[in-house]
């Protein structure tokens, strides 16, 4: 190819990154789809990998055209490149290893973006082009939010015909996203309003024009989020004692693996896991919010110390000391680093900080700021032989090999991640058709679609849909078994269909488990398995058993956990061992009427009449706000003290039946027993009443 066509090849490829560029800042913060599980974030992390990774293949087809290697160097390059380090490394050694590398992908695109950017922009037009891109896409959701405010619904999907709609999924987003791309706009705008302000009679030129236009735009939207988010749709945002309760207690106090929670944490995206493991009990006392999950904590600094541990919040410390050094600090960038210390930032605002100090980058850049600047390197060979990266102009021997070489791993990467991703985000598509599938009580296409998903190179590491997966056979073995009539044998075909389903469904259920071994949900699913197969599977009592109590050991201080232990312990008429549980529940949140309600009917199945009834009573107070509660306790009172004054001991109605349960097998199939991460220690016996006293009969 001669000079003059490379020379074209390589305008057209500048040309093609900037478009790309400014389209993803468009698109990046508008698009979601209802094909995906995820209707928001997923639909935004495919667009910013797949641009991304455009981009960096360009990068390679131009490298391989100039036979040199191009890159320009930032006080902030080698920062993120510690904090890609450390994010990786928590992703590696992360409690859901899997899970933690799916969020760390997007992750690293975003921060890839960076160089993407500093690297494509070469002249003021180019950047004053994704200056405005970036602030379209900001006011484009502000448009979206005035008209829904306004009550003009654009969006065909009934969930987005509300005024509280957001194409970022939630109001604190948005209102965080538009605040700081506010700051961003008025930097720049800032200049010719103040020329303004000292009489000037220059005319704005028509790029200061639109970015005035797109500023008062943001400015619009982020007046009408924080005005739902303070009246109409108030943020649940974990309380800040709890955030540094966990953040610390994450990096000091897993006694499995002390050093690599204290250097990556539990990984990166895994905040709920920490949550669940280390809250205190204390956290049960917020009525609104002690059943949640939270799955980003108070702030964003507090999450990441949880998440990605010592060597994660050094690296981004060190990013944050490179911003705020510079003798003239970037405004936006500064409140930016204030927003990590004090607000719960999401994946969306990481991307927009990547995207804000690329510009940065590239502003430093062009305005010949010394610390910002362009280097060539191109392979040599040294006085010693050896080869060696060097920077100067080109003519080289060895350029073109290093071009080469670098084209070469940038295609493997390109490649590598492009595909894993296409078949993530084609998996999540499928699975998604399988829920809709699921909602119109086709069970076939249910279980093909999710079959499918299960046998597809990424969708079998993803816990959640072996957790659903096993519930779908769960329900089809359930299902077919009751549509056998009652005094009839099952077919043989039918009783094999039946036993493939039950061992597909704990399958799944211990293969959550085995990807995701901490995640508490996944030990609950996987104990109400067995306990719908107790009577039809071999020591599903047991597993159903060991199984909940693993679920205890990663959600410690919930009381629903003990209340589900103590329902298979009443559900086995071990009554004194469910008494234990449902004490448990209410010594850790003493004013939770249903661990009430179970420990009444367990003192009742066991003919402690008198202290059933003061639980009941303990019952009727905590729900006398809620009338349907309210009637239905009186019901079981009046029951209670009819059997009492007579001097009944009939037992009880029958609680803690689980709503999928097979019929009993004699003898009863043989079933794959749990692997328990950690041995669960006996949950001890109270050794007082609990902390409410019931009321007296």
């Amino acid at each position: 190819m001669d000079k003059a066509a490379k020379e074209n090849w390589i305008l057209l490829i500048e040309k093609a990154s900037l478009a790309l560029l400014g389209g993803l800042f468009v698109l990046f913060p508008l698009v979601f789809t209802n094909i995906t599980t995820d209707i928001f974030t997923l639909p935004k992390q495919a667009v910013l990998i797949f641009v991304v990774l455009i981009l960096v293949l360009l990068y390679g087809v131009k490298t391989l055209l100039l036979e040199k290697l191009r890159i320009n160097r930032s006080p902030f390059d080698i920062p993120i490149l510690l904090l890609i380090v450390a994010f990786f490394l928590s992703a590696i050694f992360s409690v859901a290893r899997f899970d933690a590398i799916y969020n760390f992908v997007p992750f690293l695109l975003a921060a890839i973006s960076f160089f993407a950017i500093s690297y494509n922009v070469k002249n003021n037009k180019s950047l004053n082009v994704l200056i405005l891109s970036l602030l379209s896409g900001g006011a484009i959701i502000s448009i979206v939010a005035l008209l829904n405010f306004l009550k003009i619904y654009i969006f065909p999907f009934d969930f987005a015909k509300t005024q509280t709609f957001t194409t970022l999924g939630s109001t604190l987003d948005q209102t965080i996203y538009l605040g700081l791309l506010l700051s961003f706009g008025l930097y720049f705008l800032y200049p010719f309003l103040k020329k303004l302000n000292t009489g000037s009679e220059a005319k704005p030129s028509l790029s200061v024009v639109l970015l005035g236009i797109l500023t008062l735009l943001v400015a619009i939207g982020f007046t009408i989020s924080l005005y739902i988010l303070i009246t109409i749709n108030k943020p649940i945002i974990l309380p800040l004692a709890t955030g540094f309760q966990t953040a610390f207690a994450a990096i000091s106090q897993d006694a499995q693996r002390l050093i690599q929670g204290f250097l990556f944490g539990s990984g990166y995206g895994e905040f709920s896991l920490s949550f669940l493991r280390f809250k205190q009990a204390a956290f049960n006392a917020n009525q609104n919010i002690w059943n949640l999950t939270f799955f980003r904590s108070t702030t964003f600094v507090l999450e990441l110390l949880a998440t990605t541990g010592l060597l994660g919040i050094s690296a981004f410390l060190f990013l944050v000391y490179k911003i705020i050094r510079d003798k003239k600090p970037f405004i936006p960038a500064v409140l930016f680093v204030l927003a990590f210390f004090v607000l719960p930032l999401s994946f969306y605002h990481l991307t927009l900080f990547f995207f804000m100090l690329g510009l940065l980058a590239s502003l430093r850049n062009l305005s010949g700021h010394p610390s910002h600047f362009e280097v060539e390197l191109s392979l040599m060979v040294s006085k010693k032989g050896f080869f060696v990266l060097s920077e100067g102009g080109g003519g080289e021997k060895f350029g073109k090999a290093l071009s080469s070489v670098v084209f070469i791993f940038i295609l493997i990467f390109v490649s590598l991640i492009g595909l894993l991703t296409f078949d993530f985000v084609k998996s999540n598509i499928d699975f998604q058709k399988s829920l809709v599938f699921a909602q119109s009580n086709n069970g076939t296409q249910t279980y093909n679609f999710q079959s499918k998903v299960l046998n597809s190179a990424t969708g079998r590491y993803v816990d959640a849909y072996h957790r659903i997966f096993s519930q779908t056979n769960l329900a089809l073995a359930n299902s077919l078994a009751n549509s056998i009539s009652q005094g009839s044998s099952p077919s043989a075909q039918q009783t094999q269909t039946i036993s493939s389903l039950v061992q597909q469904s704990i399958n799944s259920g211990r293969a959550a488990t085995t990807i995701s071994p901490y995640n508490a949900i996944n030990w609950q699913n996987l104990s109400s398995i067995y306990r719908a197969l107790i009577g039809f599977g071999q020591n599903a009592d047991s597993f159903a058993l060991l199984a909940a109590q693993q679920s205890t050991v990663f959600d410690p201080t919930n009381p629903q956990e003990y209340i589900n232990l103590g329902g298979i312990y009443y559900q086995l008429k071990a009554w004194d061992r469910a008494i234990e549980q449902f004490q448990v529940a209410i010594n850790l949140k003493p004013d939770l009427p249903n661990a009430y309600y179970n420990l009444g009917f367990a003192y009742w199945q066991k003919g402690d009449l008198q202290n059933a009834l003061s639980a009941l009573n303990r019952v009727k107070e905590l729900v006398k706000s809620d009338k349907a509660s309210l009637d239905k306790i009186n019901s079981d009172i009046k029951n209670l003290e009819d059997q009492i004054s007579q001097g009944s001991q009939a037992q009880a109605p029958v609680l803690q039946q689980p709503e999928t349960a097979l019929p009993p097998q004699n003898p009863p199939v043989k079933i794959p027993a749990p692997e328990a991460v950690i041995s669960p220690t006996e949950t001890p016996t109270p050794t007082s009443s609990p902390t409410s006293p019931p009321l007296a009969p």
